[in-house]
């Protein structure tokens, strides 16, 4: 049996990059960037990080954190993820930072939260979440250069209405 689908790498008319291509039919698969939500949600002056159940970082502290899902809005997104690390409900205010990692094809869109309440609890794929004030925040064991740089900007424009995102690469 032959096989079928896009198994052809080569550079379609009018495009200029090589994709994979099917050879009976002309399908093109266009490999693109996973985007990646989640927030930086407060309680009044404490932040709720998760520490990860899984890997890649086992063990690390981050924010909640994960990939878009189809058929969802990049808010919505954030506060599933919310949601599904650490089972506390928030109000999604606004988009934090921007992270282009072009070296694993991810955007990074992190927004900051307001926590409906104080209640939380580890979902799946976290060991633990607590609400820490900032002097509390286990710098040394955070998951990713991007968990510091949002952390740090949110305190930046605290009690700002209006801000731009922080854009990093």
């Amino acid at each position: 049996m032959k096989p079928s689908g896009p198994t052809i790498r080569t550079i379609p008319d009018g495009d200029d990059r090589e994709r994979l291509v099917c050879g009976d039919c002309g399908f093109v698969m266009y490999e693109n960037p996973k985007v990646i939500v989640g927030a930086v949600c407060t309680w009044q002056d404490r932040y709720l990080l998760v520490r990860r159940a899984i890997e890649p970082r086992l063990g690390y502290w981050t924010m909640p954190v994960g990939y878009m899902e189809l058929g969802e809005t990049t808010e919505q997104g954030a506060a599933r993820e919310v949601w599904e690390e650490a089972q506390a409900r928030v109000e999604v205010d606004g988009l934090l930072t921007i992270t282009s990692i072009p070296q694993i094809s991810q955007v990074h869109l992190i927004y900051r939260a307001r926590m409906l309440d104080d209640r939380f609890a580890a979902g799946p794929e976290s060991l633990e979440v607590a609400l820490l004030s900032w002097d509390d925040i286990p710098w040394d064991s955070l998951a990713y250069p991007n968990v510091r740089a949002s952390l740090e900007y949110e305190r930046e424009v605290k009690g700002v209405a209006a801000f731009p995102p922080l854009t990093r690469s």
